[in-house]
């Protein structure tokens, strides 16, 4: 291999490893934080076993090991940011118990520095329901079952919260905050975050 060809390929992989890797964490562990990390800046279709497995320090052969398939990591990756997902709603009633109005306030508020963080990419699980769509991959029930739960979950407090048609509510905030990741993704951070706050709230009022 000629040194240009070499250089080459160092400069690759340098671009497709993730920061961070430390080898005293374990190897599962390694391998689905790599490749969440891969798959939120490449796609899943843009990251293949061998990158995911040099990134996370590791083999294919470790990585099939724990892992039966590329599918498999998918979803478990996915589960994976479904836990941190949930982890919102242990945080809100923590934070404010017995207060439904006030969990449903904190909620937006939580949402909104979510929405304005570090994670430019946006939610994975919603971007990986728009990558693999009509592929019937295995991570559409991860998805499909979070996304239920998630906005069950809201509908619950909302009512709780003696909002009018909590539903239609929950609905709304929904709608509102898978808009606005999209709109984060397209046409950038101006001012998303502040005009969805405020939509969120107002429409709280509304249904007051």
């Amino acid at each position: 291999m000629s040194r240009t060809l070499s250089s080459k390929k160092s400069e690759t992989s340098n671009a497709l490893m993730p920061a961070n890797t430390d080898e005293k964490i374990p190897p599962r562990e390694r391998i689905v934080s790599t490749a969440a990390e891969l798959f939120r800046e490449h796609g899943i279709r843009g990251i293949g076993v061998d990158a995911i497995a040099e990134g996370a320090l590791t083999n294919k052969m470790t990585l099939y090991r724990h892992f039966g398939s590329k599918d498999e990591l998918v979803c478990e990756t996915l589960r994976r940011a479904s836990d941190k997902a949930e982890a919102i709603w242990r945080e809100l009633d923590a934070a404010h118990p017995g207060d439904a109005r006030g969990q449903l306030v904190a909620w937006v508020e939580l949402r909104t520095q979510s929405l304005c963080g570090d994670q430019v990419g946006g939610c994975d699980l919603a971007n990986a329901a728009i990558e693999l769509k009509g592929e019937g991959h295995p991570a559409y029930s991860v998805i499909e079952r979070h996304k239920a739960e998630q906005r069950d979950r809201l509908e619950a407090l909302c009512l709780a919260a003696g909002a009018r048609e909590p539903q239609l509510l929950a609905d709304t905030l929904t709608l509102l905050l898978e808009g606005a990741r999209v709109t984060r993704q397209s046409m950038g951070n101006d001012n998303c975050c502040g005009h969805f706050s405020k939509a969120c709230n107002a429409a709280i009022a509304a249904f007051a």
